[in-house]
C-alpha cells in the first residue's frame, strides 16, 4: 500500500507545521458524509498511533489510519493554487 506526495504537497505540509510550531506531519482520513458519499479529512498529526501508516517524501510526513488507507491506497496527494483558491487535492484511482 502506498500514497505519493508531490513536492508541492510536501512543501505545504512543512510550511504549516513550521507555522504551527509542532506536529509530526499531516493526517489524512476519510469520513462518511450524506447518504452515499465520502469526504477527505485533513488535520495535524501530533503522533503516529498504533495501526497508522506513514508515508514520507520531500522531507514531509503523511499519516493515515488503517481504515482510511484501504480507500485511499494508490492515491497522490497534491497541493494546488488556482487563482485565490488553494487546497490539498487527492487524486484517488479508487473513486
Amino acid at each position: 500500500m502506498a500514497i505519493q506526495l508531490t513536492e508541492s504537497a510536501a512543501n505545504q505540509i512543512r510550511k504549516a507545521l513550521t507555522k504551527r510550531g509542532s506536529g509530526v506531519g499531516l493526517r489524512l482520513g476519510i469520513k462518511k458524509v450524506g447518504c452515499s458519499g465520502w469526504a477527505y479529512v485533513f488535520d495535524y498529526a501530533d503522533e503516529v498511533r498504533p495501526g497508522d501508516a506513514t508515508f514520507e517524501a520531500h522531507d514531509a510526513k503523511l499519516v493515515i489510519d488503517a481504515e482510511s488507507l484501504a480507500t485511499i491506497d494508490g492515491s497522490v496527494l497534491d497541493f494546488r493554487k488556482e487563482g485565490l483558491k488553494e487546497a490539498f487535492k487527492v487524486e484517488n484511482p479508487n473513486v
